[in-house]
């Protein structure tokens, strides 16, 4: 079972923390720039196919879109430092991370495509030119790209409270006009209501987005980096996004079944269903005010959300860039993936991230198209995440929570499959996107010489990223080491062996033991005791040591410093003087004490090792 690696520094081999300078507003806005957009398409794509009885169909879209949100905000508290498909499948297999790596890659390329269609379509672009512009417009933000993120900008975030103002004021035109008698029965059968119900599934855009935020958000209070806890910003910021896109999704739908239900009104609403928002907006502005300020509420809003969705598109881009970069980092993809420009912009990802997208747009250029080809990337690459989390037991969840995971995965599986059974073209699409990236995984996998091996579970278990990153900590230079000496035994020599291949100072500690301490003794902060005069050269056993080891260290060209000390507690002295010494690693001698005194007097390895601060390594040389 793989798991996905800590970031540590290459030199000292610390942990590396990103900083946690993301708020729940700035969140909760970048996550509104994608999310949010999707009631932009997703109320005409909805009457489009099932014209006034859609209503029904677009409120169980909502429904599971906040069913979604709700286990979204799981998922995020279950992985503080990023928790997106790639991090929640890795930890079940390397393979079902890179598929719903892929997945969310065709999803993302396909947001880019759809986001950009229907943004030219709400600045007036007429359809039969809308493929091309958009075309023009990704690659414009491509070169943008090309000069870094902070170059090319998110308006997202800038525009998610003039959208959130526009959607109000939309409502409050329309709420004078609300009726529920232009709301027709569903016409079709159940298989039918399911197949219209997959193919409008547009509300989850984005819902990953913040999933893969919560490395950067900051922890609850009371949390720390080795605990991290961030569902404060998470809720948040998931719970207001998600109220906004399924309240306002579902009145807006609402709003467009209470206008006349009349042959003239069916065919202006089919032929506004790239830009129903706008179409409202221009509608119910002239019910309210006049033909005139009607025109000009509706290019109002058409604009906010032609930007909003502009945005998107730049949105996707750089979310391609930074997943085909993660995977050549982590070896799932080729190296050249991991090579930067001058600009620090992975060189190939860029690529890639701008010419997937006009691709698609050459063999899908229309709303209806780019739609069928979404769903299936984004549903799939959900799914995953979610199966993932609620299969894998050492997750921290109650047995609700992971129950209700489990029935959305269910829910999600059944409309990935009737996308695949369904919609050909879809399926052939994520097809080539799943065949070419496993491709180019196994020539990268070829090129590393890595290779994929089945393990048993007590080897998995053994083999943790904790003790991986561990064993490739550097080795520690100039380091100090510090040795108990009770005689002349193999735990000196295999120290004086350490200090030359480390080039480090060896600290030769000899304690005296007394059962009783006399008068006329410096106390230490742990108990342990000097005397005032007390020297190595004084006692001969001590003095036949440490003169042995200083002439040997003088051969071997190590510093040895001596160290005495009386005490009644040697395992305390010995923390003491290793704190004191500021010493990198302790070597103490395996005892061989009779039965009665150990326990009489303990063991001092056992003391040591117990007590001894963590970042101060233990030998034990036997």
């Amino acid at each position: 079972m793989a798991a996905p690696l800590p970031l540590v520094d290459p030199v000292t081999g610390a942990p590396v923390h990103r900083p946690r300078n993301l708020d729940w507003r700035r969140a909760a806005a970048l996550l509104y720039g994608d999310w949010g957009t999707s009631k932009a398409y997703v109320i005409g794509m909805g009457f489009f196919v099932a014209q006034f009885s859609s209503l029904w169909i677009i409120l169980a879209v909502c429904a599971l879109t906040g069913a979604v949100g709700f286990i979204y905000s799981i998922v995020c508290r279950l992985f503080p430092d990023g928790g997106g498909v790639y991090s929640a499948a890795r930890l079940q297999s390397r393979a079902l991370a890179s598929l719903g790596a892929l997945l969310l890659l065709a999803g993302f390329t396909v947001t880019a495509s759809l986001s950009g269609y229907f943004g030219v379509i709400y600045l007036g672009v007429p359809q039969k030119y809308a493929a091309v512009v958009t075309m023009a417009v990704i690659a414009v933000l491509g070169f943008l790209n090309r000069f870094g993120p902070r170059h090319s900008g998110s308006l997202a975030a800038g525009l998610a409270i003039p959208a959130v103002i526009s959607v109000v004021a939309v409502l409050l035109m329309a709420a004078p006009h609300f009726t529920l008698s232009h709301v027709e029965r569903p016409h079709e059968n159940f298989g039918q209501l399911w197949i219209h119900f997959v193919g409008v599934i547009l509300a989850l855009s984005g819902v990953e987005a913040i999933a893969n935020m919560t490395g950067v958000m900051p922890l609850n209070p009371g949390s720390t980096p080795d605990k991290p806890v961030i569902t404060r910003t998470a809720n948040r910021a998931l719970l207001i996004v998600a109220i906004e896109v399924v309240v306002g999704t579902t009145l807006l739908a609402f709003a467009m079944h209470s206008l006349p239900n009349d042959p003239t009104t069916v065919e202006a609403l089919k032929e506004h269903k790239d830009d129903m928002i706008k179409f409202l907006a221009d509608t119910f502005g002239a019910l309210n005010f006049g033909p005139a300020a009607g025109s000009v509420v509706g290019w109002t809003v058409g604009i906010i959300f032609a930007l909003l969705l502009l945005s998107a598109v730049n949105t996707a881009i750089v979310a391609v860039i930074g997943l085909l970069y993660l995977m050549g980092q982590d070896g799932e993809m080729p190296p050249q993936t991991a090579r930067l420009n001058a600009h620090g912009v992975p060189r190939w990802p860029l690529i890639a991230a701008t010419a997937l997208p006009i691709i698609v747009l050459i063999v899908a250029d229309t709303g209806e198209s780019l739609a069928e080809l979404y769903a299936i990337g984004v549903v799939g690459a959900i799914a995953v995440n979610l199966g993932a989390c609620s299969m894998n037991r050492r997750l921290p969840m109650k047995v609700w929570e992971r129950g209700a995971m489990g029935v959305v995965f269910l829910i999600l599986a059944a409309v990935e499959i009737t996308l695949a059974k369904t919609k050909p073209n879809a399926l052939f699409f994520a097809l080539c996107v799943i065949a070419v990236g496993f491709a180019l995984r196994q020539y990268s996998h070829r090129l590393s010489g890595l290779r994929t091996l089945t393990v048993p579970t007590a080897l998995a278990d053994v083999v943790t990223p904790a003790a991986v990153a561990e064993m490739r900590r550097p080795a520690i230079e100039d380091a100090r080491l510090m040795v108990a000496a009770r005689g002349l035994t193999p735990v000196l020599r295999f120290a004086m062996e350490e200090a030359v291949l480390r080039k480090a100072v060896l600290y030769c500690v000899y304690i005296k033991e007394v059962a009783f301490l006399p008068m006329g003794r410096l106390a230490t902060s742990t108990g342990a005791v000097i005397p005032r005069k007390a020297r190595w050269q004084d006692d001969p056993q001590a003095s036949a040591i440490m003169q042995f080891m200083l002439n040997l260290a003088e051969e071997r060209e190590v510093s040895l410093i001596p160290v005495y000390a009386v005490s009644d507690n040697a395992a305390e002295t010995i923390l003491d003087l290793a704190a004191t010494c500021a010493a990198d690693y302790v070597l103490l001698g395996a005892p061989q004490r009779q039965y009665l005194t150990k326990l009489l007097r303990g063991n001092v390895v056992t003391e040591v090792a117990g007590k001894l601060p963590e970042n101060i390594s233990l030998i034990i040389h036997g």
